[in-house]
């Protein structure tokens, strides 16, 4: 590996030396992330991101792995004080997708190369453990080679259990805050910063591929709520996390709140590269949203996942968690052509299989 002399005369003594120790060990105090956080500059990053690029490659090369993302309902039981799709929106127009449009999603992503399809969603009470078991079941039947990831929210431990009896692979459930204090901050009383992380155990204990994540620049957010988020991400263990800059919705009484740092994000990627190697790290929507390279950046930094969208696109604008989110070019599955291009670019290849964590 390289040492770049020039770079590296630049980073503050105690900044390299903590970069080195996390590149060796995987591992921080709670202090160390914080003062990473808190002297971030463009050349640490490169040097994070080198070592980031450098630690991923030797786990999965040069493969960046899709999943196709299909949006099956923007109906909420929840009322999140950061998101679009919001119980309290009535400016969302709302809908759900049928059984037979979620399985025409999988067969058009199918055909054109998806073998993992993630159904994400707002917490919808139509959507009960039946109704998604005959989901899934009829997907893993139909496409026995595929992987299914379910996004939907906090539920509970028999619910998660049946979901995954009947096929699912995998689940994400962003904790979105490791600092209960900040959890309250965003979040109305009724959720509860110990359920959200209860629920992240039971689906560690239950056997799924397990996915955390936050908002980097979320209303109330400190370097140290952040150094938090990241020292539960190296004890938990998640098989996947995805972090994204922080977008305001207009309909939410953050509308007014600045946007969080496409740059920060990267540098925060890279270091969950480091803490854990084999992890699987989408360069997220968002990142795209805010910056036309975003994607690549996130790439670049470490991250070797990228989710189009495979919903209706009579839909795809419903869901709009937060302001302007990407739903059509390269953010859709159908222009995998035109995303894959773009991978070739910047030296990556993307990969149609499962793309499985390796550990």
């Amino acid at each position: 590996m390289k040492n770049n002399g020039l770079n590296n005369a630049k980073i503050n003594a105690d900044t390299f030396a903590l970069i080195e120790k996390l590149k060796e060990n995987h591992t921080l105090e709670l202090s160390e992330y914080e003062y990473l956080i808190e002297n971030y500059s463009e050349d640490a990053a490169k040097l994070l991101a080198e070592y980031a690029v450098e630690k991923r490659k030797a786990v999965y090369g040069n493969a960046v792995f899709i999943r196709g993302l299909i949006e099956i309902s923007n109906i909420c039981k929840n009322n999140c004080l950061y998101c679009g799709i919001r119980r309290g929106n009535t400016n969302c127009e709302r809908y759900r997708l049928t059984e037979e449009e979620i399985l025409s999603c999988c067969d058009e992503g199918y055909e054109i190369g998806f073998r993992t399809f993630v159904m994400q969603g707002g917490e919808d009470g139509f959507f009960t453990d039946d109704v998604l078991c005959n989901i899934i079941s009829k997907i893993k039947e139909k496409y026995p080679d595929c992987a299914v990831t379910l996004s939907m929210g906090e539920r509970t431990k028999e619910s998660y259990q049946k979901l995954y009896d009947a096929g699912a692979d995998r689940y994400l459930l962003r904790h979105e805050t490791a600092n209960p204090i900040h959890y309250g901050k965003l979040h109305p009383q009724e959720l509860s910063f110990e359920n959200r992380m209860q629920c992240l155990k039971d689906l560690k204990e239950i056997g799924y591929q397990t996915g955390c994540g936050f908002m980097v620049g979320s209303p109330y957010q400190t370097n140290r709520d952040l150094a938090t988020d990241l020292k539960f991400i190296e004890e938990f263990k998640p098989e996947m996390c995805g972090i994204g800059p922080f977008i305001p919705h207009k309909d939410t009484e953050f509308a007014n709140h600045k946007a969080g740092s496409v740059e920060l994000t990267c540098y925060l990627l890279s270091i969950i590269r480091l803490i854990h190697p084999g992890i699987l790290l989408p360069a997220t929507t968002a990142l795209g949203s805010l910056d036309d390279y975003g994607r690549e950046k996130g790439i670049l930094a470490g991250a070797n996942v990228v989710m189009p969208n495979l919903s209706p696109m009579s839909t795809r604008k419903k869901y709009e968690l937060y302001n302007n989110k990407l739903y059509t070019n390269a953010e859709s599955a159908q222009a995998k052509a035109e995303l894959a291009a773009r991978m070739e670019s910047i030296g990556y290849e993307v990969v149609c299989h499962r793309g499985d964590v390796k550990k």
